[in-house]
């Protein structure tokens, strides 16, 4: 019996960028900021597109998540109020206490960390460099969530 070897074509991505203009622009590391790729209409179409859609998905995922967590608690109140469960409502009442304690003493200091600080600066950073494109995409999430 013949033994049929196969082959496999292997794609070069370094390579396969270094041919696609548009894949290196789109893609590359430093490419800079879109501002300078692409003009005012495009990034303002781009950014409405893209925030449109999140806003869709997140209002329909929102809707869900909101149902099952009240669906939740509406069955947690109704196990509780017919005896299938026990709340141990002294304990939830130190647990607060302690949760506000935590919420007092980390807001008084008003201190973020440096790495929470650093990607705070780089959001800040793309934003300012992609005004438009941020302006698009906040029309965008806002036309979604209300469509």
């Amino acid at each position: 019996a013949g033994v049929k070897e196969d082959s496999f074509n292997v794609l070069d991505l370094a390579e396969y960028t270094k041919n696609r203009p548009w894949w290196r622009k789109v893609f590359a590391s430093s490419s800079g900021s879109s501002a300078e790729k692409y003009n005012v209409a495009t990034q303002l179409v781009i950014g409405g597109v893209t925030g449109w859609c999140t806003g869709f998905i997140f209002q329909k995922v929102g809707k869900l998540a909101a149902t099952a967590v009240g669906g939740g608690f509406f069955l947690l109140q109704i196990a509780n109020h017919t005896g299938y469960i026990k709340v141990d409502w002294k304990l939830v009442e130190r647990d607060m206490n302690k949760a506000k304690q935590q919420l007092k003493l980390h807001s008084s200091g008003n201190k973020m960390s440096p790495e929470v600080k650093s990607r705070v600066d780089e959001v800040i950073i793309f934003l300012k460099k992609n005004v438009i494109l941020t302006g698009g995409f906040a029309g965008g999430f806002l036309l979604g969530m209300a469509s």
